[in-house]
């Protein structure tokens, strides 16, 4: 039975990625390079119109990891920031507060919605701030983040717990919630081949406000590096405030995506 408006699509026993997938993530660095290389074509996606945009790391990753992302969102007229909380040790519920506050900031600096980009555990986090201030939130994009079905489908699960000092399960409400439609445009941005995270906790519904994209071959390490990711983040924020339109596969990297009705299969 398909689920009713507002409900997230119900929860499907996965298994992490194999062992085979996650030797594989090494390949996160050809990703880097091919961006550098590629640069110059890069640079012609759609100009920003300056509004900010906050980027927050995965799991034990730091603002570092965001560096190249948000420099690239820079040079395309964005106000690009960062989390500037040191290493993400993990915890949704632990860093509520202090993410809040964070947007909070960067809104009443320039007078603006804020969209977010999350990469991994950093979308969770941005769909949890979509949430509880969606008068602040302009976008939202994630990066093969783990929100929807069995989000203990990942490689990554025993070590936020023991990190963070919270279980995956403790919330369900919570997870129903974050996995749910957002009050604010969406789009995740995922793959297939990612080693660290099974794809299928990354589909969002999709809706007139919401899409999942889909870049192939690309590494969970390298989503937030890959230069057809690069080129779908700067898209969507291109997009007036208010405004959505689907994205057009067509572009530069057109090879890269998969059409949007293979997102469930």
């Amino acid at each position: 039975m398909p689920p009713e408006p507002g409900e997230p699509p119900a929860m499907e026993r996965l298994r992490p990625p194999g062992l085979g997938m996650l030797l594989a993530e090494a390949r996160g660095i050809f990703e880097l390079n091919a961006s550098l290389l590629l640069s110059p074509l890069l640079l012609r996606a759609p100009r920003g119109d300056g509004h900010p945009v906050l980027a927050l790391p995965g799991f034990l990753a730091s603002d570092l990891s965001m560096a190249p992302m948000r420099r690239y969102l820079s040079e395309l007229g964005y106000d690009s920031y960062g989390w500037e909380m040191g290493r993400n040790v993990g915890g949704v519920s632990r860093m509520r507060a202090a993410l809040r506050d964070r947007l909070a900031e960067i809104h009443d600096a320039t007078h603006r919605k804020v969209s977010i980009v999350g990469w991994s555990l950093g979308g969770v986090y941005a769909r949890h701030l979509a949430l509880q201030a969606p008068e602040l939130v302009r976008y939202v994009i994630t990066l093969g983040s783990p929100f929807a079905n069995d989000v203990t489908a990942t490689n990554a699960t025993r070590l936020y717990e023991a990190l963070s000092g919270e279980r995956v399960t403790a919330d369900p409400e919570l997870r129903k919630v974050i996995a749910g439609d957002l009050p604010v445009p969406t789009t995740s941005i995922y793959s297939r081949a990612d080693g660290i995270v099974n794809w299928r906790t990354c589909l969002l519904r999709p809706s007139d406000t919401a899409e999942n994209i889909e870049v192939h071959l690309a590494s969970h390490v390298g989503l937030g590096v890959n230069p057809a990711a690069l080129w779908a983040v700067a898209d969507r924020l291109a997009q007036s405030e208010g405004q959505f339109r689907q994205f057009d596969r067509s572009g530069p990297f057109a090879i890269a995506y998969s059409p949007p009705e293979n997102a469930q299969s």
